[in-house]
């Protein structure tokens, strides 16, 4: 016999749930006592609640698993809703637990009440509220089952204080199993319409797969990675799909989209077949969806039906987890034989080691001391042998952190991808540390971006999260500013940063270790001393060339084809 506050806990036990992330407030206290009283699951005590949902988010993208908050009711619930969004647009599971007040108070304007139900509804996968202490576990039990399966997403439960109440006990019994009537996904693909996909590809002349995050939710890549390898043909990733195909293998092209590399842009929109998996077409990806890949036949795999043909007319629309998907792919595969002109192929591949070699691939030399922000995200890969966990917030910095490092792994490049939440890498970072306490977690930031969670380096400090800081500090909203030089005749309208902390006296103030680097022949050195301090959290505040623009870019409402490769240099 258990208390809705002791069920609560007991139910994160049984669940697996070792951490939970929050802030404490009147409406969760019964809960918070609870968890004093045991010590199975730890709580993490963030110093604002949008930190709490971002640490819960990259936790959640690492590992698969869905990341779990506490919050208080009124404020404490309304300070997730940033967090809350930016796992919605990205699909992550994450279950957000939210006190309220009592319920004969609800709809009485009661101090710290918020619809709370009503105001994230939009940016939710589901939203449950608790209705009586006796339905705390099942209710529970639906909040995790609907965030971690068919196409992932955040659930909210709205928890009123009286459901909670101390002396109140009732039956507790873990549900082990749960079914909706209403909610059923999709467990395989059409075996016919898989069959039709492979066909087309195996007869198409220059076919392409496209890949996203998709793959990464899925825990698909290695299937990916056959798929690919048996068909031959070349791979584009979407910013959020980076690392679900290794970035090192001649068949990787890079990313696609708004600044994505000029091989794999041309690639699309030269392709005469796509093959997309767990992607959305999204608008950073296909620019004009009107002349999106104008002479090519699509496929397209999801688990979401409502994804497909939803902002591109797709040719042959395949619901289903690729985690069945790909492998009847494989074996329809080898029903449907060899490629059919083996010729067209490999004056394919002639073709786009042309536009390789044309671009390069993106890569700008460092001359001189001052610092460019992609030779800075190079010698972060060499120092980490490419083998860390990349956080980042939302800018330049981000672009450049996607196009330089080169992910060879899935679930390694943790981003704010649809809603290009800034404030999301820091904290992002510490859920991924607490978690990986061995792995090397670096956050690439900007010095705006930081700024809106740094509080949280009280949080390292309190939890020992030796996190390292990579501020790519150009002394401008670097993203901003862009735009404003190539559309708004370089009127800088409020993109200047012009009072900034002394970062490194700042992270020593919250505890922490400080390098300052400005100079390129310092850059190597200075992030190697970072890294070798194993049990500290460093903030390496990197001065980079304010005057440097993220290329290739997108020409806005053009096709995939027309980019500025540079500032003078446009096709």
């Amino acid at each position: 016999m258990l208390s809705g506050a002791d069920m609560i806990v007991r139910f994160l036990q049984d669940e697996g749930i070792e951490y939970i992330y929050g802030y404490p407030g009147g409406a969760a206290l019964h809960i918070y006592d609870a968890l004093f009283r045991q010590d199975k699951v730890k709580h993490i005590l963030v110093r604002h609640e949008q930190a709490a949902t971002h640490m819960a988010d990259g936790y959640a993208r690492a590992s698969g698993k869905a990341g779990c908050v506490l919050v208080t009711s009124g404020p404490g619930a309304t300070n997730t809703i940033t967090g809350i969004a930016t796992a919605y647009m990205d699909s992550i599971p994450m279950v957000v637990l939210c006190g309220q007040v009592a319920s004969h108070l609800i709809g009485e304007d009661a101090f710290q009440e918020t619809d709370m139900m009503g105001v994230s509804r939009p940016i939710v996968k589901h939203n449950l509220s608790v209705r009586s202490p006796e339905e705390i576990p099942m209710v529970l039990k639906k909040a995790f089952h609907l965030a971690q399966t068919g196409r992932p997403g955040p659930v909210v439960v709205d928890i009123p204080k009286d459901m909670t109440t101390p002396n109140e006990k009732f039956a507790y019994e873990y549900p082990k199993r749960i079914k909706l009537r209403s909610y059923s996904p999709p467990t395989k693909g059409h075996a016919g319409q898989i069959r039709k996909a492979m066909e087309m590809l195996q007869s198409a002349r220059r076919p392409v797969v496209y890949a996203g995050g998709g793959v990464i939710l899925g825990k698909s890549s290695e299937l990916l990675v056959r798929l690919v390898r048996e068909l031959n043909i070349p791979i584009v990733q979407t910013l959020m799909g980076l690392g679900c195909y290794p970035a090192s293998d001649r068949q990787a092209l890079g990313m696609l989209g708004m600044h994505g590399s000029y091989e794999a842009n041309m690639t699309m929109h030269n392709s005469d077949l796509v093959l997309a998996l767990g992607v959305r077409f999204d608008d950073r990806v296909t620019n004009g969806t009107e002349k999106f890949c104008p002479g090519a036949r699509i496929v397209h795999v999801d688990i979401d039906p409502a994804s497909i043909s939803k902002t591109v007319q797709v040719d042959v629309p395949i619901v289903g987890p690729l985690s069945s998907v790909i492998p009847d792919m494989l074996e329809a595969l080898k029903e449907v034989g060899p490629h059919k002109d083996k010729d067209a192929l490999a004056a394919w591949w002639k073709q786009i080691d042309t536009w390789r070699k044309h671009h390069g691939g993106r890569f700008v030399e460092q001359v001189g001391e001052i610092i460019k922000p992609q030779y800075a995200i190079q010698m972060l890969h060499k120092v980490t042998n490419g083998d860390a966990y990349i956080t980042s917030d939302v800018g330049q910095h981000q672009m450049f952190a996607a196009q330089y490092y080169g992910f060879d792994k899935p679930n390694r490049w943790i981003n704010s991808g649809g809603l290009g939440t800034m404030g999301f890498g820091l904290p992002a970072a510490m859920g991924i540390k607490l978690h990986y306490p061995e792995a090397e977690v670096a956050c690439v930031t900007g010095e705006g971006s930081i700024q809106m969670n740094i509080q949280e380096l009280s949080t390292c400090k309190q939890f020992d999260l030796p996190v390292k800081i990579i501020n790519i500090n150009n002394q401008r909203l670097g993203m901003v500013k862009q735009w404003q030089d190539m559309n708004y005749e370089a009127r800088h309208s409020h993109s200047y940063m012009e009072s900034l902390p002394d970062f490194m006296a700042l992270a020593r103030a919250y505890g922490h270790e400080g390098i300052t680097i400005r100079k390129a022949s310092e850059l190597e050195a200075g992030l190697e001393q970072a890294f070798a301090m194993k049990d500290k959290l460093v903030f390496v505040d990197i001065y980079v060339d304010p005057e440097e623009h993220v290329y290739p870019m997108q020409i806005a409402r053009g096709a995939m084809k027309d980019m500025w490769l540079s500032k003078t240099e446009r096709v």
